[in-house]
């Protein structure tokens, strides 16, 4: 008996427009973060099939570049419909293969099909521009045009968002797509193509490839009809993509690691902070790279946030995300539990208190119960390290100057967080902290309008919003005599 998550289910890969194997048989297992049990099997493509993806691409190309914009606004919404109506299906889905508590995995569905939807109303607003020329008998101008065949890479923690956001953008543009998801959540990649399938992108404009991310990467770098590079992951990967993609000077966007602050002043809402910081904290049970990974609290509130923060993160419910009572789900392998203790006991060792249920609580080894870090130091790894778990390292400050100097003390620049009622205090940490995103008052940053990315070493270009079609065009300049 098929049950919802499983309706989407599929054991093959997406490759012009076909739902083929590996050519030598090899699969790779998926598995059940919650449970530890095996849910499935998809191929492992080779290199001539990767070979045979990038054709069909470089094929279809040459057709959907040409294609009207409405007519591929048409698509991305038709696709949108499709998300919309298998949307419980879809969160089912992800729960199974990545942990993320049902209610999360509703609310990421609905995140990522906006993304098309957003897209394709942006397919008809590409546009060039005349220019003023200084001889009258010239005409001067410029025209988008699309980049090409892009590569798009993404993580486990986000597995429809992070393909929608990316794809949704290029395919508006009219570039086609080379997708290889995560290996941990290759099944919400390929419902997302079954979907596109009906949708009527079966002709090679979307691919969906899995097998392992080194192969992949190798094999799209080396190729001059891959035009660009789009990677979400860490910024360590971001760095070796970068050079693998140099050779032939790829376009690349990347959206790597963070270590965002999140700053609650001596004027914040301290309920509404609190509530703030347990979202930004916890959501997707940690594993988010916009989570706030450092709190800095004024020393006049530190203690009564602390207080609050305890109570409300020992009331979350931790297990199988198929609980509809869950917050809290497992982590996405035992190695990501392994570091969450490691970051634990480092900072214990070096003075830390640590705070939060025992984690002889934890329902299971992928587990990690919530736990408070109070009075953490620089030298503590969990001060720059990303820890990708339900873990939250707070510190007092006594001055906004020395807030922001803390906050800005890392090779990272994704987001930050600033809870305060003073206007002016506010638009001074807007403007000087070093980071590509500020929620104030809010850690509901997100959204498709909105121009996601760092800088530093969070990574390079931006995502969504008007930006987020520049990754995928190019400009060409016209100069046209008139005799």
């Amino acid at each position: 008996m098929h049950t919802p998550e499983n309706q989407l289910m599929t054991d093959h890969a997406y490759l012009g427009g076909r739902w083929v194997e590996a050519s030598d048989g090899k699969t790779r297992e998926v598995e059940d973060p919650a449970t530890e049990k095996t849910i499935g099997k998809v191929p492992q493509l080779t290199e001539d099939q990767l070979g045979e993806a990038i054709d069909a691409a470089s094929q279809a190309f040459e057709r959907w570049r040409d294609t009207p914009a409405l007519e591929r606004a048409d698509a991305l919404m038709a696709w949108y419909q499709a998300m919309q109506d298998n949307a419980e299906a879809l969160a089912r889905l992800m729960t199974l293969e990545q942990g993320k508590p049902l209610a999360e995995a509703r609310g990421e569905v609905d995140y990522a099909a906006s993304f098309l939807r957003w897209f394709a109303g942006q397919a008809r607003r590409i546009a060039g521009d005349t220019l003023a020329s200084d001889d009258p008998d010239i005409s001067l101008g410029t025209l988008r045009q699309p980049v090409g065949v892009v590569a798009i890479i993404t993580p486990w923690n986000f597995p429809l968002a992070m393909i929608t956001r990316k794809v949704g953008a290029a395919l508006a543009a009219g570039c086609t797509t080379l997708v290889n998801p995560a290996s941990q959540t290759p099944f919400c990649a390929l419902a997302l193509a079954r979907l596109a399938e009906q949708a009527g992108l079966n002709r090679g404009e979307f691919n969906v490839l899995t097998c392992p991310g080194k192969r992949f990467s190798e094999k799209v770098c080396d190729d001059n009809r891959v035009r660009a590079l789009s990677f979400t992951g860490s910024t360590e990967v971001g760095r070796t993509l970068l050079a693998q993609a140099a050779d032939t000077v790829k376009r690349s966007a990347m959206e790597l690691g963070g270590n965002a602050p999140f700053i609650v002043c001596e004027d914040a809402d301290l309920d509404a902070a609190v509530e703030g910081a347990i979202a930004a904290r916890f959501q997707t049970s940690g594993q988010d790279c916009v989570a706030a990974n450092r709190l800095f609290v004024h020393r006049s509130l530190y203690d009564t946030f602390i207080e609050r923060f305890t109570q409300r993160m020992n009331d979350m419910p931790v297990g199988n995300g198929f609980d509809e009572d869950i917050e809290i789900g497992p982590l996405i392998n035992r190695d990501a539990v392994a570091k969450a203790r490691e970051l634990v006991e480092d900072a214990r060792s070096r003075g830390a208190r640590v705070l939060g249920r025992g984690q002889d609580q934890a329902p299971g080894p992928r587990f990690f119960m919530p736990t408070l870090v109070a009075d953490f130091t620089d030298d503590m790894r969990i001060a720059s390290e990303e820890s990708f778990a339900p873990l939250a390292p707070v510190r007092a400050f006594d001055s906004d100057d020395e807030a922001i100097a803390a906050a800005n003390d890392t090779v990272y620049g994704l987001a930050a967080y600033v809870y305060a009622s003073d206007q002016q205090r506010i638009r001074r940490y807007q403007q000087r902290l070093e980071v590509g995103m500020v929620g104030t008052n809010t850690m509901d940053i997100t959204g498709p309008q909105v121009p996601f990315g760092g800088v530093k070493q969070s990574g390079l270009g931006r995502e969504g919003g008007l930006e987020g079609m520049e990754e995928y065009l190019e400009t060409k300049y016209l100069c046209t005599a008139h005799g």
